[in-house]
């Protein structure tokens, strides 16, 4: 059975930082990422990682304060965050895609975790 699970998030300060984890068990994919959802927003994309890490890509929005990897031999992927602000308040979500394309687009992850709540106050 499939199972993504986050954890780290929290209330933070602006300027401060998280870092968020997504444990991965039941099988490998060929790409996973974050993505976030504000209160009345859509869900957005946050970054990505192909399985093996050599490919990444970010949000205009987080780039150069956020950062994702993986721990393969832990079956963990995290998110790094730092410089947070306010505007970074949401519900993180973890994903994962077998679909062997990596993409920015909701539809193409087939996996999500349930979420953790990152708070960041002004």
């Amino acid at each position: 059975q499939v199972q993504l699970v986050e954890s780290g998030g929290g209330l933070v300060q602006a300027g401060g930082s998280l870092k968020l984890s997504c444990a991965v068990s039941g099988r490998t994919f060929s790409a996973y990422a974050w993505f976030r959802q504000a209160p009345g927003k859509e869900r957005e994309f946050v970054g990505l990682i192909s399985r093996s890490g050599a490919s990444t890509s970010y949000a205009d929005s987080v780039k150069g304060r956020f950062t994702i990897s993986r721990d393969n031999a832990k079956n963990l992927v995290y998110l790094q965050m730092n410089m947070l602000k306010p505007e970074d308040t949401a519900v993180y979500y973890c994903a994962a895609s077998s679909y062997g394309i990596l993409s920015h687009l909701v539809p193409s992850y087939d996996y999500w975790g349930q979420g953790t709540q990152v708070t960041v106050s002004s």
